[in-house]
């Protein structure tokens, strides 16, 4: 039967080349591999494209293998329905920092419980650093903090027949004030 793979990576920016190494490093030859890029972790899986994409075409007696159990969806809910709805579909799951664990079977799913519910903590824990540091921006007076402002365009007409000039201006940040305010 088939193996399939998954990775997903919230940036454009970012690859899950890495991912797909990690898999096949452990033993595992993909057959089809699945990848989300630039899609966040905060989307629920059954939402993903390409996850979505992979739940029509893997059948019963296959196996899915990912990376981290966070690739299996956004939150403990999330994961656990996806990986219930594997089992209903007699698909195995498997996710490489966890070793050779079926998340399907007995012990798999109460592992996967716990993974599930510190996962989902990780990713609370990362947004109330993020929150934090955007408050305390604000409070020192960095007003637009957590949002970045865009290279502004503007186009000129000099005298004559000259075509449009184009001049960008990047904004910097706060100016500081000079002086009594």
């Amino acid at each position: 039967m088939a193996t399939f793979g998954y990775g997903r990576v919230s940036t454009q920016d970012q690859t899950t080349d890495n991912q797909r190494l990690e898999i096949e490093r452990a033993g595992y030859t993909i057959d089809y591999w699945f990848a989300d890029e630039g899609v966040s972790g905060a989307v629920l899986a059954a939402q993903r494209p390409q996850f979505r994409d992979m739940l029509t075409k893997i059948r019963a007696g296959e196996s899915l293998v990912v990376t981290k159990i966070d690739r299996l969806g956004r939150d403990a809910v999330d994961i656990q329905q996806t990986v219930k709805q594997f089992k209903a579909l007699g698909v195995r799951v498997f996710v490489t920092q966890l070793g050779a664990t079926d998340l399907t079977n007995s012990a798999g799913k109460m592992l996967l419980g716990m993974l599930a519910a510190f996962a989902e903590m990780e990713r609370d824990l990362i947004v109330e650093r993020t929150q934090a540091g955007l408050a305390r921006a604000r409070a020192q007076g960095c007003a637009s903090a957590g949002h970045r402002k865009r290279a502004r365009t503007t186009v000129r007409r000099f005298a004559g027949d000259s075509p449009p000039v184009r001049r960008s201006a990047q904004w910097r940040g706060p100016m500081e004030s000079v002086g009594p305010a």
